[in-house]
């Protein structure tokens, strides 16, 4: 089936937005929930600044995770990735790629600016399973400092992306 975003049959049923921040990172998001023939598709825009020493030029790893908390140190309290079940895994390394919440990567300019456009089915706003507005301690959008290699690996091994550059709470608009 094609989506086509400008059919008269859509419905935006739904809006959610982001302020991710970092150390010398900062950016923006709009979540825009389509309901196209009674399917949800959700939009993401990401836009994303920050210094190129610290958001270096090239490709880094986008992820919605579990937890709407990125008030500590490396943004851990966020959690792992989003993915809500039914035999949900939400370790970052070892059941990567099978995530709700993961995401295409972000590419960054080397004056430190990048925008993503991205359209996901994985996800809701509108209530359900796998509204990331829905968990009671929120949701959150990570931007990691490496790539993503879409391979599962041992805990701890960063294929997900590595270290947490930028992280905001997903909230309803």
């Amino acid at each position: 089936m094609k989506v086509d975003l400008t059919a008269d049959n859509k419905k935006v049923s739904s809006r959610a937005k982001v302020t991710l921040s970092g150390p010398d990172v900062d950016g923006s998001a709009i979540f825009t929930e389509y309901d196209i023939g009674g399917w949800k598709y959700v939009h993401i825009h990401l836009e994303l600044n920050g210094n190129p020493k610290m958001l270096k030029p090239g490709k880094h790893a986008v992820h919605i995770h579990e937890k709407g908390d990125c008030e500590c140190d490396g943004f851990k309290c966020a959690g792992g990735h989003f993915d809500p079940g039914p035999s949900g895994n939400s370790d970052p390394d070892t059941n990567h790629g099978y995530h709700a919440g993961d995401l295409p990567m972000i590419t960054i300019d080397k004056n430190g600016s990048g925008v993503l456009e991205t359209i996901t089915t994985r996800v809701t706003l509108s209530d359900g399973p796998v509204s990331i507005l829905q968990p009671k301690e929120g949701t959150s959008l990570m931007v990691h400092a490496n790539i993503d290699s879409n391979k599962t690996g041992a805990i701890g091994s960063g294929v997900s992306g590595g270290p947490r550059l930028a992280c905001g709470r997903i909230e309803k608009a």
